[in-house]
């Protein structure tokens, strides 16, 4: 009996023996039975018996009852571990949600803010809402009131098939040629608007002009919430947007012409460039969940095959991005299966673009479609290019490089043997000009080199960008995270792994794929803003948002923190608050020096009033006949055909070797050249006005060699050197300044119908009278 007593307080003492102990006690309790017992005993063991049995039913009974209460207590602490742990994660959900939503409420809160305040600054700058049809149309620039006329002519038409049709086979916008428009000068925005306009009956609600300039601050609005977005995404804080979004805003001169040409291909199109930018930045990063990836990579196709109808550059710009995603995936610095995503993104935009374009052969023989399939090939060719040892690793690359870019190169002088493309020998020879390679006399290589946009750009730029605290911040960021990327190169090419769960204690921005292209994005445009003023326009903007990222991150100062190697504070705590003070700081700073300026801008703004350019539309109006062809500078046929409708020699369109030889012969009326020879010239573009502005006829400047009757001298070989100074020389004297003295043979072939301070138009005679 003490034995099994014993054994029954152990096994109510281990319940986890519980089993073991129920085996053993049937066998104990019948040894005790079989065993050699005295007879006279028997009463005895029978009654111990019993009383063992008893026993044993209670310890059951208690362990049960243990079990039991265990088993509940156990249970009740896994209801309450699980209760914690949806606690937990529904209380982060709810605070991310939170983030989510305020996050998105302050960037389209920008975004609209920054809209009404363009309409009211273009309001306030030309007193739009005052002026009459005419003279509003004239406040668009630059020739980019062409544009706008193709809205108007949608309108006007009986259908938007018919109107759709009539673009297609243009044969009143350029004399003596049957073109089609829509390729010509991509007009898919004033379609869509035109579209758009049409089906919602706005006319009952809004004017066709207000209607078209609110879609270009639309867009604009989505312009700086993509910037805004992009930066959130890369810093982890809407902060940053929202600097970025200042800093945007403080240098509107540098980054964006919406102000003064609202038309301009550029204002539509830099949009979805941007919302692709921003895309591309959230499928590069490795911190999103797969229905944000392919969220991402819908957003960045719809916005590719846009960006490409929109702008006849557009192609280039995603050159240069492509060069940024090759140098990627070249390190081995984002995974293969995006690269594979994005190439076929890039490659169904160009062929949907290739068909909306009418079968443009440019985009068959741009760089970006021979950077593609050089890659593509080549990786074919070296599937085992990442692999080896460092050295190995290195020439290998060099030699992905070489073929790379010799198969496109390949790739492209087939295609343009099959397939002519006009402008690509000439793009080629006005690059050898600009860098120095080659001197020229040819007219429209100089007059494109004249052009601000294709000039380096002044000291202006850096000191605007200085003052407004962007550039210092600049250096810095890009400092820093250059110099941690080129940490991850060297890293990846010694063979060590990508590291994608990346902490703040790491101290690795540098391993971030979409900062590592961010960098070498904002190396390439700068680069190219150098050289050309007009890419500005590209780089800016992003400056002011990767500056505005790189303050904002704590993985930024986290990993200055970690080269520095600081113990006496901790770093990760310093780096947060360094990522909050500082951009608190610099915000606080702006809105007290630039807030004023801002909104002084609304106030103190000079009307806007061109009399003569008035004058001149209003005579062509009521004096010229319908099919009359007019003849001048670009810019104001641009403005003719828009306020008329009138035929016209040319076109604001720099992008066309063909357009601008034309300008070049409408051009000869500022040179020295004989009366017959300037007749012969504009007779043969069926010119019935020739229309000679007073600002480029007697053209002051300081840069002389720009200068339009200047590139015609040097053209025609009217030009004599002497003692390092240029001079002009001909046996006839300037054509627009021997017109206006009205003798013969001038007066035999031209006649004056119309003039005032700015503008002389003569009608070219259809029957030469030779007067004497």
């Amino acid at each position: 009996m003490t034995e099994i007593r014993c054994r029954k307080t152990e096994t109510t003492s281990e319940g986890d023996k519980e089993e073991d102990e129920r085996q053993n006690e049937p066998e104990l309790h019948t040894t005790h039975i079989n065993g050699p017992v005295n007879t006279e005993d028997e009463d005895e063991e029978n009654v111990s018996t019993g009383e063992a049995e008893d026993k044993q039913q209670k310890d059951e009974a208690e362990v049960k009852e243990e079990d039991a209460q265990h088993k509940q207590e156990a249970s009740s602490r896994a209801e309450s571990t699980v209760r914690r742990s949806k606690m937990s994660s529904a209380s982060g959900f709810l605070q991310c949600l939170v983030r989510v939503f305020f996050g998105c409420l302050a960037a389209v809160a920008c975004g609209m803010l920054y809209a009404v305040y363009l309409s009211t600054y273009h309001d306030r700058k030309f007193w739009f809402s005052t002026k009459q049809e005419l003279e509003r149309e004239i406040t668009f620039q630059e020739g980019s009131g062409l544009y706008y006329y193709y809205y108007k002519h949608m309108l006007t038409a009986p259908s938007f098939e018919r109107g759709l049709y009539e673009l297609t086979i243009d044969n009143k916008t350029v004399s003596g040629e049957t073109i089609n428009i829509v390729e010509r000068l991509s007009l898919y925005p004033e379609l869509i608007t035109s579209f758009v306009y049409r089906i919602t009956s706005s006319q009952d609600v809004v004017e066709p002009i207000y209607f078209y300039i609110g879609a270009v601050f639309g867009l604009q609005a989505v312009y700086v919430t993509a910037l805004f977005v992009c930066s959130w995404v890369m810093s982890g804080t809407w902060v940053a947007g929202m600097l970025a979004v200042a800093w945007y805003v403080i240098n509107r001169p540098d980054t964006t012409k919406v102000d003064h040409a609202i038309p301009l291909r550029d204002n539509w199109a830099l949009p979805y460039f941007s919302c692709q930018v921003a895309a591309l930045t959230g499928f590069l990063s490795n911190k999103i969940s797969s229905a944000t990836e392919m969220f991402c990579y819908l957003t960045m196709s719809a916005t590719t095959v846009t960006f490409l109808l929109v702008w006849e550059h557009s192609h280039y710009v995603l050159f240069i991005q492509g060069l940024c995603l090759f140098l990627l995936d070249s390190f081995d610095l984002v995974p293969p299966r995006k690269m594979a995503d994005i190439h076929k993104v890039y490659l169904s935009s160009l062929f949907l673009a290739y068909l909306f374009q009418f079968q443009n052969p440019a985009l068959l023989s741009s760089p970006l479609l021979c950077l593609l399939i050089g890659s593509v090939l080549a990786r074919y060719f070296q599937q085992k290019m990442k692999m080896g040892p460092l050295v190995a690793r290195v020439l290998k690359l060099f030699l992905h490089f070489h073929l790379v870019f010799t198969t496109g190169i390949t790739f492209s002088y087939l295609v343009k043997k099959l397939i002519p493309v006009s402008e690509s020998d000439f793009i080629l020879k006005f690059l050898e000009v600009k860098f120095g390679l080659n001197t020229t006399t040819d007219f429209v290589t100089n007059f494109l080199l004249c052009q601000e946009s294709f000039q380096a750009p002044g000291q202006d730029l850096f000191l605007r960008l200085t003052q407004a605290s962007v550039l210092p911040f600049y250096f810095l960021v890009l400092a820093v995270c250059l110099l941690s990327t080129l940490q991850t190169i060297y890293r990846r090419l010694s063979g060590q792994p990508m590291t994608t769960n990346l902490r703040l204690e790491d101290g690795r921005i540098g391993e971030q794929p979409e900062v590592i292209y961010h960098v070498f994005h904002t190396l390439l445009f700068g680069g190219l803003a150098l050289l050309f003023d007009g890419m500005k326009y590209l780089w800016t903007p992003y400056v002011c948002m990767f500056t505005a990222f790189g303050v904002c991150s704590p993985d930024l100062w986290m990993t200055v923190f970690k080269w520095l190697k600081l113990k006496s504070i901790h770093p990760v705590v310093l780096s947060l608050i360094l990522s909050t003070a500082v951009p608190t700081i610099i915000g606080f700073s702006l809105w007290r020096e630039y807030c004023p300026r801002v909104l002084a801008e609304l106030s103190d703004l000079p009307e806007f009033y061109d009399p003569d350019t008035v004058e001149l539309i209003s005579w062509i109006r009521s004096q010229a006949p319908v099919a009359a062809v007019f003849a001048g500078s670009p810019q104001l046929l641009g403005m003719v055909k828009l306020c008329s409708g009138a035929a016209v020699t040319s076109l604001p369109l720099y992008s066309d070797i063909n357009l601008l030889r034309r300008t070049e012969d409408t051009y000869q009326v500022y040179a020295m050249r004989s009366a017959e020879d300037v007749y012969k010239i504009l007779t043969s573009q069926k010119t019935n006005y020739v229309i000679i502005e007073e600002s480029i006829c007697n053209e002051l400047s300081l840069n002389k060699g720009c200068r339009i009757k200047d590139l015609l001298d040097i053209a025609n070989g009217h030009v004599v050197y002497d003692k390092g100074e240029i001079y002009s020389f001909s046996k006839h004297g300037r054509f627009c300044q021997e017109i206006k003295l009205n003798y013969s043979p001038y007066t035999n072939y031209f006649t004056r119908v119309f003039w005032n301070r700015s503008y002389h138009v003569y009608k070219v005679n259809s029957v030469i009278s030779f007067q004497y």
